[in-house]
């Protein structure tokens, strides 16, 4: 595979990691509906749900005391780290 597209393909995949990890460390906090925090996870929902969608139904969230745990991310994390080895 050609340098230039390893390197966009890496960079993308750095992207949605970052992406996803935001959305994660988001996912902890309360958000003010209507605030500025609240429209940014509300964007990283929108670009990361295509694909934690699928994952979450074959893994669906865990409860746990009065909440849930959503391993999904974590799942999409690590299989982002599989498909980036096999691909550069």
């Amino acid at each position: 595979m050609p340098d230039n597209i390893r390197i966009v393909i890496n960079s993308l995949l750095n992207v949605f990691y970052l992406l996803l990890l935001a959305r994660i460390i988001l996912s902890w906090f309360p958000l003010r509906p209507g605030g500025v925090m609240a429209d940014i996870f509300d964007v990283l929902h929108a670009m990361t749900e295509p694909l934690l969608a699928p994952i979450r139904k074959l893994l669906p969230p865990i409860p746990v005391g009065m909440g849930y745990l959503d391993l999904s991310p974590w799942l999409l994390m690590f299989l982002l780290g599989i498909v980036r080895r096999m691909l550069l």
